[in-house]
């Protein structure tokens, strides 16, 4: 299961590991919880989420209010934002990758609502599907008129199609390793040559001196 690990206060991240995989977290006023999830391109992601206030009577939590609304904000692998957009206390929201790599998921309650639960704590349900897992496949039986084989062909399929294109992002990750691997290489051949040519230059500096001095003393 993938924990989370806090950086800055604010991020978790998350090791993609499952395709589907649910959980909750705590946010105060201003606070910002991101997340960094790892998606192949061309692939579906639906975000689910509901909040709970902490009520100090009852000494838990209880569902927000209407008007608690939360902001969503999804950054791709080039920090380029593909949703900015502001929900209710519960949500949905969709997008689909169009670059391989670590997509960003940041989620922070508005600040026009923090009087309702000023010193409290929000606590926020979060459920992420990504790739098949985000298809209705009942909706589709009967939409489609599928029989109960036709609907299990069409899931193996999506299973198919989803594994080619986790097979492709890990072969896109391996290249930029491979890539990174040799220009880190090739950097520490030529520091250490350049360590060399130092170390023989100041070599030969050093016996010219020794030289220098040894004659203006007379001793050579």
């Amino acid at each position: 299961m993938m924990l989370p690990v806090p950086a800055a206060g604010v991020v978790f991240i998350l090791a993609w590991i499952y395709p589907s995989y649910a959980l909750y977290f705590h946010i105060g006023e201003t606070e910002k919880k991101c997340f960094i999830e790892e998606i192949p391109d061309e692939t579906m992601v639906i975000g689910k989420y509901r909040t709970q206030l902490w009520d100090k009577q009852s000494a838990s939590f209880l569902p927000a209010t209407p008007g608690l609304g939360m902001h969503v904000e999804i950054k791709d692998p080039d920090t380029k934002i593909i949703l900015s957009r502001q929900y209710g206390s519960d949500g949905r929201f969709t997008f689909t990758s169009h670059t391989p790599g670590e997509h960003q998921i940041c989620l922070h309650s508005n600040s026009t609502k923090m009087a309702l639960f000023a010193g409290g704590k929000l606590r926020v349900h979060l459920d992420i599907q990504v790739g098949e897992h985000t298809n209705n496949y009942p909706e589709i039986a009967a939409k489609d008129k599928l029989t109960e084989l036709q609907l299990r062909v069409r899931q193996l399929l999506d299973q198919v199609e989803q594994i080619q294109k986790e097979q492709n992002y890990q072969r896109y990750r391996e290249e930029r390793f491979r890539m990174t691997s040799e220009s880190t290489n090739q950097r520490v051949l030529w520091w250490s040559i350049a360590q060399t040519l130092i170390l023989i230059v100041t070599g030969i500096w050093q016996m010219k001196h020794l030289k220098s001095f040894f004659e203006a003393k007379k001793l050579v």
